[in-house]
Parts: C-alpha cells; structure tokens; sequence
C-alpha cells in the first residue's frame, strides 16, 4: 500500500522536492535577524482542548518560545473550522512574525495562508500537514507511516502472532479484529492506515485475521474529528450488527488513546472484562495519561509515543531559521506531497508503550511520573 502511495507521488514529488527547499513561499522575505525576540510574535494555533495531548503541545510550544523571550499568541479553535479561521486571520492582522499551525482540517486554511504570504509570515505546519496549499514553508511532524506499521505491529504482538522481536509468535487463527481510522480531513489518518493496513494486511489475506464485519476501507472506519464518543457509538454498533451470533472481538487496531477509550467503553458495557470473557487487544496513540493507567492496568494493550516536547523544539528551531532568514533543518524533502507542492519536513522517531515500557520511555525520561501514571490524572 506505501508503494502505491509513493509511486502515485511520482516523478512530480522528486522534481518538486528541490523547489520547496529553494525558499520560495512566505518564509521568504521579512527578515527578522536584526531585532530582539521580545518584539516579535509567533502566532499559535491549535485546534482543540478536548484532547490533553494537545494541550500539551501548545504549551510545550509555547513555553519554549517564551524561555527564548519571544511573545507568543496561543489559540485554541476548539474543533471548530471557522474559529480557527478567524484566529488565525487575527494573528496575521496583528502582525505575527510567524505562523505554527495545527489545522483541524488540512484543506480548509487556504485563504488565511495566501493572506500570511502576502504580508511574508512563514507557516510552519504543526503535526498535520496543511494540504492544497502553496503557502506552506515547513512541516514539523513524526514518520506518520511509521506510527501506522508500529500500531498494527503492536496488535499482532497483543494477539501474540508476533513476538516483540519481530518473530513469530505461538498464537493461532482464526482471529477477529475490528478497525478504528481517524478523522480523514486530518493528513495523517491516511499514514497511519497505510502503515497499519500494510502489516495486517498478509494476516487478513491469510485467514489468520478476520473482520467480522468487512469494515476496512479508510471511509468505513473512519472517526469524525477523532472523537471518542463517535468511536464509542461505531464500537457498539460493531458489536450489535457484526458479533450478535456469540462471536467475540480479539482485538481493535485503535489510531489514537481518546479513540481507544470509546472502543473499551463500548465493549465494557458489552460485557468484555469480566469473568472469562477477556477485553480484546486495542492499540493507541499519543501516551494520553488516562490510557498510561489504562495500559498500566492490563485494560489497554499499548499505545505508540510521540514525544511533543521534541515535537515542540523543533517548531522553536524552525521559527528562529524563519526569522534569521534562513531556512530550517530538514530530514525528508520528498514524502509530504499537499498536492501543490512537497514540503519540506522534519520527522521526529516514535515508540511503541506496553506496560513493561511505561517506566523506562514516559517515566524516567519526565514525560509522566509515577504519581500521575497511578492516578491516570495530569497534576495541575
């Protein structure tokens, strides 16, 4: 399925490569270098609240242009399109010096970018690639193919068809499994499911998987702005229409934490859990500190990690190029095609989280403590 997708951004991909790192766009004029970072602005945009993993990243983002001495506007749109529109065409009349933006939808920012290229703001996409634009200067994100294939590796292990180390494991077929993609106006939905669907993909063919209920194209089971009560209601419904002849669900390949909490939700009430009726294998994403305890306690098999502090500093550094006219740092230069033009990127490494690893990669690094693990609560 990758090779599909990469191939389908051709010869196009390669020869844009070299002109999205040329410095065209709206980084490409304005030099700040000259002034002090206490007169310049780096406008924020996030696009919800309701999910701790992004606040966490606006105030990690935030945080560390403030330690540097910049002014920083932080704005949340709350999942809604035209707050965010607005916000953002209030950070470009304001005079915002640069532009971190991570959209709600890629594609519905196209106006507000032509208008921050006019006044020469450098955009920098944040986690989710602003699509159909010219008007973006550079992407700061994870190898989101990458998330997908450890996703889908990590339901394998959970089912215990694979071993940790890649080999095979003692479990046996025939296995049922459901499948969660996220909201599909998000860029990253279609690397996390290629990556996924890529690694399941020979155990479906097989046999050794089986979708009860045929639900596996990216529209079947996709989850609208990445809700937990949709996936809740979608999971129940699985289970109603699919799993009414006593079957039961072995594992759901889930994209991201909120989305997993709806799915144990749903099979909870359903009865999973309790007596020998076990709760299926369910992946995640983002190490949300309500599914750690969720993971910590036998509930949730794994989630894959993003480190948004790092995610963070790399925003940082690229604002500070864009400032000092210059262009960031990239490492991929050929794999984020918006369907205007390839933007240059810099993609951070992921982890996968068991319960073994909680301590090692999330606790003795100072991404959670102990306490909030315990607790399944952020502290204040």
């Amino acid at each position: 399925m990758r090779r599909k997708f990469l191939v389908a951004l051709g010869s196009a991909a390669l020869a844009l490569s070299l002109a999205a790192c040329s410095g065209e766009g709206a980084g490409s004029g304005g030099d700040k270098s000259g002034e002090k970072p206490s007169d310049l602005t780096i406008g924020v945009s996030m696009p919800t609240q309701t999910s701790e993993r992004w606040i966490a990243d606006g105030n990690a983002v935030k945080s560390k242009l403030e330690a540097k001495g910049y002014k920083v506007d932080l704005q949340y749109a709350g999942d809604d399109i035209p707050t965010q529109s607005q916000q953002v065409d209030q950070m470009i009349t304001q005079g915002a010096d640069v532009l971190v933006i991570a959209a709600i939808d890629g594609t519905a920012l196209n106006s507000q970018l032509q208008a921050a290229a006019a006044a020469k703001i450098p955009v920098i996409s944040y986690d989710r690639l602003i699509r159909g634009s010219k008007d973006v200067d550079f992407y700061v994100s994870f190898d989101n193919y990458k998330v997908g294939v450890a996703q889908g590796t990590a339901l394998l292990v959970g089912l215990g068809l694979l071993n940790k180390d890649g080999s095979k494991g003692t479990a046996k077929g025939p296995l049922n499994v459901e499948l969660f993609a996220g909201s599909l106006d998000d860029n990253n939905t279609q690397y996390f499911y290629g990556g996924a669907m890529d690694t399941l993909k020979p155990f479906i063919e097989d046999g050794t998987l089986v979708v009860k209920s045929k639900q596996t194209t990216p529209e079947q089971i996709a989850t609208l702005r990445w809700q937990q009560e949709t996936a809740q209601k979608r999971m129940e419904n699985l289970l109603t229409s699919s799993y009414n002849d006593g079957a039961k669900v072995d594992g759901v390949l889930s994209p991201y934490d909120g989305i997993s909490r709806g799915i144990i939700t749903a099979l909870q009430n359903a009865g999973y859990g309790t007596g020998a009726k076990k709760l299926p294998v369910v992946t995640g994403q983002d190490a949300e500190i309500a599914s750690i305890k969720l993971i910590n306690d036998g509930v949730q098999n794994s989630t894959v990690f993003k480190d948004t502090r790092l995610l963070a500093e790399q925003a940082v550094n690229a604002s500070e190029a864009f400032l000092q006219k210059k262009q960031p740092q990239a490492n991929d230069t050929q794999t984020y095609n918006n369907g205007v033009k390839v933007v240059p990127s810099y993609l951070l490494p992921i982890a996968t989280v068991y319960k073994d690893d909680i301590k090692a990669t999330l606790i003795d690094s100072g991404y959670w403590t102990a306490e909030e693990v315990a607790a399944g609560q952020a502290k204040k």
